[in-house]
């Protein structure tokens, strides 16, 4: 196996770096030149044609087959001349990935011979087969009937030969299997719930857009020495392995020099998404050793969802041209920093404002106030299930070690507009204002744009933080579909706008004015949700300690934390929205908890045969050379001697014995364990077993190991250490 190993390495020495052939024109002129947007609509599309698509965007209407049938033939004209021969319905199952299946442009013909073909049917729905995608009970295992429906708010592209057409997957019970069924839901209840709020401040608001700007971090690593370690390949990331000497300490990866290796494969993957349509702006080094991020210019959040998973297949497939392995696991590597995807979230309207943007008026910042606080109270309320939104394996290694946030939910805004809302909370009354209260309160509020110039700082460690125009939900994973975080933190939010329409309009009712009736709200849902906003260092033990003293939740466990998508308040909240039924709920709890337990299954799998297969032979290899030394020095020296020479080798060959058989001893207990796990059928209970009596024998068997690393003769280690992944590049 060392021969492997050196062998990697060596290939990885020679590597150079891969020139990337640049379109021979500016960005602007081939951006989004494989994308059927509404400019190639235009064109393509009769008026009628398009109008109607254009209406079932902006207004969520039917399209009529017969006009679907034009769209169609448009479309398919569009995308053969860009090279396609096949089309697919293009969804994000319940996997978290994307899945397609592909048909060819061709029917036969009559006489004989076949024609190019793509009728309207093909284009509103198919019926792929749906048997192996997770369900969670919604279907029976023998009906594998589920439907794809076209999604027009997505523009359809073209990626290598393949015309790709964004789609809803629902079974045939019309319950969802997919991400973006509910997160569309979710959008146009937000849009409705924050239209209705606006009309408070803004009679032109006929529509409210969320907004989503992810920030994607990821690590490289070299081909060779990926497929060099099994747990890299099979997990996607290291289960052992010593830290190498230097790492981040320094902090000189961060925003440093990208190297030309790196910089082609960025510039190679950018130019890739620009064609799709994908508005990567950002591009930087990372804190950790070969970790790197992207990210775009913020968009729609439907079409962000879809510009993320998309941007993740291609970051994958161009790294495999220039011999690297992308990484987007949470934490690949221990000891260093892990990966998040923070999602930038707001609203916009349909006039061009940012709700979550104070401006020059008393007025618009009254709306500012409005949005900013109903969103800090809907993350008070509803803690725990975004805290569920964003649980999976590999972010239960990240959250809360000392590099992203912590599992407990708590909001940011910075000490000035915390300032505000102390002086909000003491002013605000509910009797009737005086006018010189009245005129005190605008004059305040009025200030906001100055007081914001100076909230720029952002905390870093907190999972909620208001960065100036928008909150930042730091606390995803980078492996993510981001749709998942934005189904829970739309909908729980659009559920608050409704409650606080409810109850200004009550106390209006009163014959209370408008504004003394939101400041009324607004001051009770400030001293309801206080303990949610936490303005410190959330790494910090004394953090845990004062939430446990507020009453805030710190779930680190996976299973624990999944509990909340079938809590009593998340069947109430998502019922009353009509995003999720009682049923998809329950299914989609049993669902992630089924993959948690399957990673976890591969990766005590892995780890058992790494050891047994890979390390233990190693040991007992170098064991026996420093035996057979220790007879040697014996034959050669004279007793006083040979004690003094032999006794470094002694005690090597006495460590050896002793980590290798707490390791072996690990192994076998966590394999008996983990067999038992295995025999439960009820994936909840199996779920706390794994998580409890099979993951701590991982920590336990990777410390001896990793000791054992540093004293084995780095000639037969069998596996590339982590100075050999992190700076070779």
């Amino acid at each position: 196996m060392a021969t492997i190993r050196f062998k990697a390495i060596e290939e990885v020495l020679n590597r150079q770096p891969i020139d990337v052939v640049l379109p021979s024109t500016k960005t602007s002129k081939y951006f989004g030149e494989n994308v059927f947007d509404k400019l190639e609509m235009q064109e393509y599309l009769s008026r009628e044609a398009y109008q109607n698509v254009i209406d079932s965007i902006n207004q969520g209407t039917r399209i009529d087959r017969k006009i679907a049938n034009q769209v169609a033939i448009g479309m398919k004209a569009w995308a053969v001349e860009r090279g396609a021969t096949h089309y697919t319905h293009w969804f994000h199952p319940l996997t978290g990935s994307t899945a397609e299946k592909h048909d060819a442009f061709f029917e036969p013909a009559e006489g004989g011979g076949v024609i190019e073909s793509f009728q309207g049917e093909m284009l509103v729905q198919q019926e792929p087969d749906a048997s192996s995608f997770p369900h969670g009970g919604i279907r029976n295992t023998f009906e594998a009937r589920g439907y794809t429906a076209w999604d027009p708010s997505s523009p359809a592209f073209v990626y290598g030969n393949t015309l790709c057409i964004p789609t809803i997957f629902v079974a045939y019970t019309g319950e969802a299997l997919d991400y973006k069924t509910p997160l569309i839901k979710a959008l146009n209840f937000i849009d409705k719930a924050a239209g209705d709020v606006c009309q408070y401040f803004d009679k032109d608001v006929e529509k409210v857009n969320v907004t989503l700007g992810w920030e994607q971090e990821y690590f490289l690593i070299d081909n060779a020495l990926y497929n060099a370690r099994p747990d890299l390949h099979l997990t996607g990331r290291t289960l052992i392995g010593h830290a190498s000497a230097k790492d981040q300490q320094l902090s000189d990866h961060y925003f440093g020099s990208i190297s030309d290796r790196v910089k082609n494969y960025m510039v190679d993957f950018e130019v890739e998404a620009y064609k799709l349509g994908i508005p990567v702006k950002t591009r930087h080094n990372e804190v950790a050793p070969n970790q790197f991020e992207c990210a775009p210019i913020f968009e729609e959040a439907n079409l962000a969802v879809d510009h993320n998973q998309i941007l993740m297949t291609l970051m994958d497939k161009v790294a495999r041209r220039h011999n690297f392995r992308v990484l987007f696991h949470e934490k690949p590597f221990k000891g260093i920093n892990g990966s998040g995807k923070h999602n930038n979230w707001s609203m916009l309207t349909n006039t061009g404002k940012n709700l979550l943007s104070p401006g020059k008026t008393p007025r618009s910042n009254m709306r500012f106030l409005t949005f900013l606080i109903n969103t800090i109270k809907a993350v008070h309320d509803h803690a725990d299930i975004l805290r569920a939104s964003v649980a999976v394996a590999g972010n239960e290694h990240r959250l809360g070690a000392h590099e992203a946030p912590p599992a407990i939910m708590s909001v940011f805004i910075g000490s000035q507009l915390t300032n505000m809302l102390d002086q909000l909370e003491k002013r605000v009354t509910n009797k009737k204002m005086t006018p010189d209260e009245k005129t005190e309160l605008k004059l305040d509020i009025g200030k906001i744009p100055e007081i914001l110039l100076d909230n720029t700082d952002r905390n870093r460690t907190s999972p909620f933080a208001f960065t100036g125009n928008r909150f930042e939900f730091r606390a995803v994973g980078s492996s993510a579909n981001v749709a998942s975080p934005m189904i829970t933190l739309n909908t729980v939010v659009a559920n608050q706008l409704i409650q606080f329409k409810k109850e200004v309009d009550a106390i209006i009712e009163k014959d209370v004015k408008k504004d003394e009736a939101i400041f009324q709200v607004l001051k009770k849902y400030i001293i309801a949700s206080k303990k949610i906003r936490f303005e410190g260092n959330g790494y910090g033990e004394e953090w845990i300690a004062e939430a446990a003293k507020r009453g805030l939740s710190n779930i680190a466990d996976v299973p624990e934390a999944l509990k909340a998508f079938i809590s009593k308040e998340t069947k109430d909240v998502f019922e009353k929205s009509q995003i999720f039924t009682e049923r998809e709920l329950e299914a989609r709890y049993d669902i992630r908890l089924e993959i948690f337990t399957k990673r976890l299954q591969i990766e005590a799998r892995v780890l058992g045969d790494l050891i047994r297969n890979h390390i233990i032979p190693t040991l007992i290899k170098y064991q026996n050379t420093l035996i057979e030394n220790v007879k040697g020095l014996k034959e050669l020296f004279p007793k006083d001697q040979y004690e003094k020479m032999s006794k470094h080798e002694l005690d090597t060959i006495v460590e050896i014995s002793e980590r290798t058989a707490i390791v072996k001893q690990a192994v076998d207990e966590m394999i008996e364990a983990r067999k038992q796990a295995n025999r439960i059928d009820n994936i909840r209970k199996k779920s706390e077993v794994y998580s409890t009596k099979v993951v701590p024998y991982f920590e336990k068997i990777r410390y001896h190991v990793d000791k054992l690393e540093l004293i084995v003769d780095d000639e037969i280690w069998p596996l590339p250490k982590y100075r050999e992944m992190l700076f070779t590049r």
